[in-house]
């Protein structure tokens, strides 16, 4: 018998069920995140006997901005942190740029071998991790001079374009080629096309990658370590590596450290997050 909805009357919903197990694997989740971040943060502001009074929990009574001033000196933050900015800043425009222009190349011309081998050829890239390569490519950079801030921004630019080219061509797919096609038939070149009609559609996508190589050029350690042979021309986290022998008991010195180097990372995120996951789930549905 068929159910008859009764005029004036409001049918609410079905409400949906909590899935406490997911919830419970989040809440987790969460912790083992916020909870290193709480520490860092209080110990950051405490002074050097609230720092070793074996309470890491507590918060920091009276402030104290000691531990900060120090680091700042030790690390001589202005310059590793300008180091970090250039290349950190290098290797997003240059992700950005080439893995955009290698990616068109790629979905446009797909039925071609070449085309689409390079893409499976990149995919492969992906699981080779830096250490593995690492020896080889010491000795490369140092041969040609690249054993500097500059080499670092090639070698991470190379290393992030495998995953940067799976993200735009996912994207790609999604944008209709009558639109290039169109822009051809008024006389558009085909770089023409790819700058004024294709590229600003990539906005989000080029959104997202931007902030992957960002996070991944600004928190690496172990290339420039192994790659920059000048001690001044460091990274800042190559240069918090001294807090690990030398400055190991000064815990709120090296807390307020390892802060002042993450705090551009998560406000940078902070503020992107939105991005990430529009670019991520348009390139995931529409690919």
């Amino acid at each position: 018998m068929a159910c008859v909805r009764k005029p004036g009357v409001r049918h609410r919903p079905a409400m949906e069920r909590v899935s406490w197990s997911t919830t419970i694997v989040l809440i987790l989740a969460s912790v083992t995140v916020l909870l290193p971040l709480y520490v860092t943060v209080s110990m950051a502001f405490k002074s050097g006997s609230q720092a070793v009074d074996g309470n890491a929990f507590s918060l920091p009574n009276p402030l104290s901005f000691s531990g900060i001033v120090e680091a700042w000196n030790l690390t001589k933050f202005p310059v590793g942190a300008g180091i970090s900015l250039a290349v950190t800043a290098g290797t997003v425009v240059f992700s950005v740029l080439l893995a955009a222009c290698a990616s068109y190349a790629i979905v446009r011309n797909w039925d071609r071998r070449l085309f689409r081998y390079s893409f499976y050829y990149l995919l492969a890239a992906m699981f080779i991790p830096f250490p593995v390569v690492a020896l080889p490519q010491i000795q490369l950079t140092g041969r040609v001079g690249l054993d500097n801030p500059v080499g670092v921004v090639v070698l991470a630019t190379m290393f992030q374009l495998s995953f940067s080219v799976m993200l735009f061509t996912a994207f790609l797919r999604s944008i209709p080629v009558s639109l290039e096609e169109s822009a051809r038939i008024d006389g558009a070149s085909t770089w023409q096309t790819f700058w004024k009609i294709v590229f600003p559609l990539l906005a989000p996508m080029a959104a997202t990658v931007a902030i992957f190589a960002f996070l991944y050029a600004w928190n690496d350690f172990m290339m420039p370590s192994l790659i920059i042979s000048d001690p001044a021309l460091q990274t800042l986290p190559v240069r918090q590596n001294l807090f690990q022998d030398q400055f190991a008991n000064n815990y709120n010195v090296s807390f307020a450290s390892y802060l002042m180097a993450m705090a551009p990372a998560i406000i940078a995120y902070i503020f992107t997050q939105r991005w990430v996951m529009e670019g991520v789930t348009q390139g995931a549905v529409k690919g």
